[in-house]
């Protein structure tokens, strides 16, 4: 790999060229800092696993180079794999003080608190992690305390956006500093790495004091049982519907773990008080319908959640029908749609009225639009421009706006290692990428053995055989044929495979009976060929052989 030892250098690891899983690290001479270490969600395209993180084998192999990670703000696509992925990179953390509390919940549930170095830095910090001189500037988000990072180096200055979006009233948290971007800006900067999920979106961006008002309005005007789901996250949407629900004479029910997480974790860090108590959701049969909302994780479909128990009618303590109502505070991810509409399907057969930001104003997004962007541009002046956080046509769309301003855009995929000094900035290598899927306690690779069993065993079935023989090879009673999910065992189709598969065995040749592991693969090659072209099927075949 081409590293240039005096070099600065930038390379995604993951949220470029993608939504979610945002690991990105810079090179100053022979030292890495890693931004971001967060989570993503599968799409319909990966129903064999639920959440995914960035494969860190690159900067794992550098980890005696890697001086710390800094989180720019405590969204799980930006520190959501934190725990799953420490043990890997073994670095000190820097964050905020609210990101840390909610990093510190996630690494004692991981029980991985006690080996992790936090550094929790104020907002507007300026700290130094190795080589690296770091200044957090505070920016609005859907989460308080989000923060971008100036970046100063020998070889000039970087502004690192994180998420971000301009809004002067965002309730929670400080607006976007930008008399200190414009200051950083007169510095001189040489790259501007930027978010681009929300660029395409024309005009300024919306306020969340604009979604308080249309909260409010709304849950007065409604009867019944009102659930509002948003990210778990987003305390400023978290404290409006609270407030909403508060000014309509309404209880409030946290209903889902995040949520209860997220309330502690706000409270510790002086958020939410104006907001009275929560009540749980083992106590909202104990409040009349017309006077309680709950606030519900799950807005994106996700099949364990809160809401799509709740619109399967399995949730231990709620249940929603005729009259009540759901509103959706939150934008769908792309690759969700399907989920999201499923459990909308759901409670609309229940009978429940289901509002989205098409009904109401009750959504604004985080994420800076195509104005805001134009406004940073005009702030930060820099020589060249990265867009990041995205998939391909937001990093287009944000490329071409960039180039408006005249400012050389840089299109990166993860994996790409952008020379920005010394000399002509450009893309001089490519670094392994890889998705892993979090499976429990453990992390599987996307592209290895198991899951790839798992895909074919959930589009094509899987087939078990299993005989028994004696110490010459030869066969004990009858054999046995399992293929659950793809066969039923009293039917002809399946009676017909046993009974070649049995036919089939006999006739492997004797000298492949005494070694274990060539008589089951002659068997597994006997096993397929008894299932034969009917099924019209692919599925995984094995076969278990016992030696009496």
């Amino acid at each position: 790999m081409n590293e240039n030892k005096d070099g600065l250098a930038f390379l995604p690891l993951g949220g470029t060229g993608e939504i979610g899983m945002n690991l990105n690290l810079y090179r100053l001479g022979d030292k890495w800092l890693a931004v971001d270490c967060g989570i993503g969600f599968s799409g319909n395209d990966t129903p064999e696993a639920e959440i995914l993180t960035p494969d860190p084998t690159y900067i794992m192999e550098r980890r005696d180079k890697l001086v710390g990670l800094v989180i720019t703000h405590a969204h799980e696509d930006h520190l959501g794999a934190v725990a799953h992925l420490w043990t890997r990179l073994g670095c000190p953390i820097y964050a905020t003080p609210f990101a840390t509390a909610v990093l510190r919940r996630k690494l004692g549930e991981a029980r991985l608190l006690q080996q992790v170095k936090i550094h929790t830095i104020k907002c507007a910090g300026r700290f130094n992690v190795g080589p690296f001189d770091i200044e957090f500037v505070p920016v609005a988000h859907s989460v308080p305390e989000a923060q971008a990072l100036a970046l100063r180096t020998p070889h000039g200055l970087i502004v690192h956006t994180g998420d971000w979006k301009i809004d002067p009233t965002p309730l929670v948290g400080p607006p976007t500093d930008l008399k200190r971007l414009k200051e950083i800006g007169d510095e001189g900067v040489l790259a501007l790495v930027c978010d681009s999920t929300n660029v395409m979106t024309d005009g300024a961006s919306r306020s969340e004091a604009e979604v308080r008002e249309g909260m409010t309005a709304l849950i007065q005007s409604l009867k019944g049982r009102v659930a509002v789901t948003c990210f778990a996250s987003n305390v400023a949407r978290v404290e409006t519907i609270a407030m909403a629900a508060q000014a309509a004479g309404r209880n409030v029910v946290l209903v889902g773990r995040s949520l209860r997480n997220l309330d502690v974790a706000a409270r510790e860090c002086g958020y939410l008080s104006g907001v009275l108590p929560f009540f749980s959701e083992q106590e909202v049969n104990d409040l009349a319908d017309d006077n309680v909302v709950m606030i519900i994780t799950g807005s994106q479909g996700e099949p364990r959640s809160a809401l799509s128990r709740i619109a399967s009618d399995v949730h231990p303590n709620v249940s929603l029908g005729e009259g009540d109502t759901v509103v959706y505070s939150s934008r769908m991810i792309p690759g969700n749609e399907r989920a999201i509409m499923q459990v909308q399907d759901n409670l609309t057969r229940r009978g429940v009225t289901v509002l989205t930001d098409r009904d109401a104003m009750v959504h604004c997004s985080g994420h800076a639009t195509g104005d805001d962007v134009r406004t940073m541009y005009d702030l930060i002046r820099p020589q060249y421009a990265v867009p990041t956080h995205g998939e391909w046509r937001h990093l287009t769309a944000h490329a071409a706006l960039a180039q408006e301003k005249g400012i050389s855009a840089i299109l990166l995929e993860d994996g790409d290692i952008l020379n920005l000094s010394p000399g002509k900035v450009e893309v001089v290598d490519t670094a392994p990428t890889g998705r892993l899927a979090v499976d429990g306690n453990r992390l599987l690779a996307m592209d290895g053995d198991v899951l790839s069993a798992r895909r074919k065993m959930l589009f094509n079935g899987i087939v078990l055989g299993s005989f028994a023989v004696d110490d010459e090879g030869y066969v004990i009673g009858e054999p046995k044929v399992s293929a659950p999910g793809l066969l039923d065992a009293d039917e002809p189709e399946s009676v017909r495979v046993k009974e070649e598969f049995a036919s089939a065995i006999d006739e492997i040749p004797d000298e492949l009976r005494m070694d274990d592991n060539s008589f089951r693969e002659a068997a597994k090659t006997a096993l397929r060929r008894a299932l034969g072209r009917k099924i019209q099927k692919r599925p995984l075949v094995d076969v278990h052989v016992l030696r009496v």
